[in-house]
């Protein structure tokens, strides 16, 4: 009934990649390989969706990225369609000029029991050890600032990490840089304003795992 309501199988797909990685951007073969469609019914849609603003693209080194719009009217509408209870996000109102506009969207935050088969990195990971913080950021989020790609803050089994690490890099095809912290080192770290720590506070990223807002 979904594909007969928004016209195809693709543009479904779509909206299901895009909605439930809202910080996260996309290449069309990245694309094509995650929904598993044919590229050019994918460059159709995505046409579409750009045209409509529902998504938006960028290009960065020389690839040709898609994202989802977060600011576009039906945004909230279509999330609750397609973005699952399982992943949340809230939302600011600051104070400009006398006028209260909204803020940018906070990094989504999802918790360990809620993500339940969402993304197998994390889902594994947590069977690992006992993770306070786990998050993407940097080719995930098109965010270098930080440096890495992926931040796990917890007591985590080393050799447990590697191979998850390694699973991933083989299902995203690309080398992924990482950092494991102790919850004690994560604290000191921040108390004290460490620059790796401050950079990856700033950065554009999609946070899977934040017990007791530790972040």
């Amino acid at each position: 009934m979904i594909e007969q309501l928004f016209g195809s199988k693709t543009r479904v797909k779509l909206l299901n990649l895009f909605y439930q990685n809202p910080n996260r951007s996309f290449y069309v073969r990245e694309i094509t390989r995650k929904i598993e469609e044919q590229i050019n019914s994918v460059r159709r849609e995505l046409a579409n969706l750009l045209s409509i603003g529902i998504i938006g693209s960028d290009t960065t080194n020389n690839k040709l990225y898609y994202e989802v719009n977060q600011q576009f009217e039906h945004y909230a509408a279509l999330r609750s369609i397609f973005g699952g209870k399982k992943f949340k996000t809230s939302k600011k109102t600051v104070q400009k000029n006398e006028e209260t506009v909204d803020a940018e969207p906070e990094p989504v935050v999802v918790s360990a029991i809620e993500l339940e088969n969402k993304d197998p990195f994390i889902e594994e990971l947590t069977k690992s050890g006992n993770v306070s913080i786990a998050l993407y950021t940097g080719q995930f989020t098109r965010d270098e600032t930080s440096g890495i790609d992926i931040l796990v803050v917890g007591d985590i089994n080393n050799a447990a990490m590697d191979k998850l690490i390694q699973d991933l890099e083989n299902t995203e095809k690309k080398q992924l840089r990482y950092a494991v912290l102790s919850p004690d080192e994560y604290r000191y770290r921040k108390e004290i304003n460490d620059r790796f720590v401050s950079n990856v506070n700033l950065a554009k990223k999609i946070v899977f795992i934040n017990k007791n807002n530790l972040l």
